[in-house]
């Protein structure tokens, strides 16, 4: 199965209001695993950076003034995703300015689900972890992913954290998680939490009971018995 993780830097939030993307990030996975054929794009968006976005990304449009626009590199981005499944965390708003990008180049392009398989890991996360809080941040506390060089959004560094965090969402159980809250750590500190008796500690004492105790149950067995109309299950195999 060949899979591209993906994610998409853009100008604004809405590409109906004209907003573009200014990067494309793609990680490549076959069979699970990460080969390390990245696909990664700075895009000039030729309209202004919302002030907003650009506090998320800090990509400047200084930055992007000599990049190519989208139609120069539309043929390799579409190549490089067709076929695959693209899995994406919200994958409508990313899929939404794809397919605004390729409308705005002909209706020949199509649309992303034309080519593709769509993954929404929001949404998997959302069924897997109810109630709990799913964003991509919470989720490498959660699966136990180093984000610890994520100080700004950045679509191929956010591509390469989804894929550690998609294959171990996907790869079996994690720590449990109690009362709604994320479980912080993974494997090493669900360890570390388990507390482990001493192999010199002292025996067990075992108290057996008398004959009186032992009296005592069967004339109460015999009592839930006669209450039911049956006889005890081995007065009824000894007769």
């Amino acid at each position: 199965m060949r899979q591209i993780v993906l994610d998409t830097e853009t100008t604004g939030l809405e590409p109906a209001a004209g907003h573009r993307i200014i990067e494309i990030g793609c990680v490549e996975v076959l069979n699970r695993r990460i080969t390390g054929n990245n696909l990664h794009l700075y895009i000039n968006p030729e309209r202004e950076i919302d002030e907003g976005a650009m506090e998320v990304h800090g990509i400047t449009l200084e930055f992007l003034a000599d990049k190519p626009v989208f139609a120069q590199v539309a043929e390799e981005f579409v190549n490089f995703i067709d076929g695959a499944e693209l899995v994406i965390h919200n994958a409508p708003f990313d899929v939404g300015f794809i397919n605004h990008e390729l409308k705005l180049l002909g209706a020949r392009w199509g649309t992303v689900e034309q080519r593709c398989r769509v993954l929404d890991t929001l949404r998997l996360a959302r069924e897997m972890h109810p109630g709990q809080k799913n964003s991509l941040d919470a989720l490498c506390r959660r699966y136990d992913v180093d984000n610890g060089h994520r100080e700004l959004h950045g679509a191929l560094l956010d591509s390469e954290i989804l894929a550690d965090v998609y294959l171990a969402m996907t790869g079996g159980q994690t720590n449990l998680s109690l009362g709604g809250q994320d479980s912080g750590g993974g494997g090493q500190r669900q360890a570390e939490a388990i507390r482990r008796l001493s192999a010199d500690r002292p025996s067990l004492r075992v108290v057996s009971a008398d004959g009186d105790d032992l009296q005592r149950h069967l004339d109460k067995l015999r009592s839930m018995a006669e209450q039911n109309g049956q006889p005890t299950l081995w007065e009824t195999e000894e007769g």
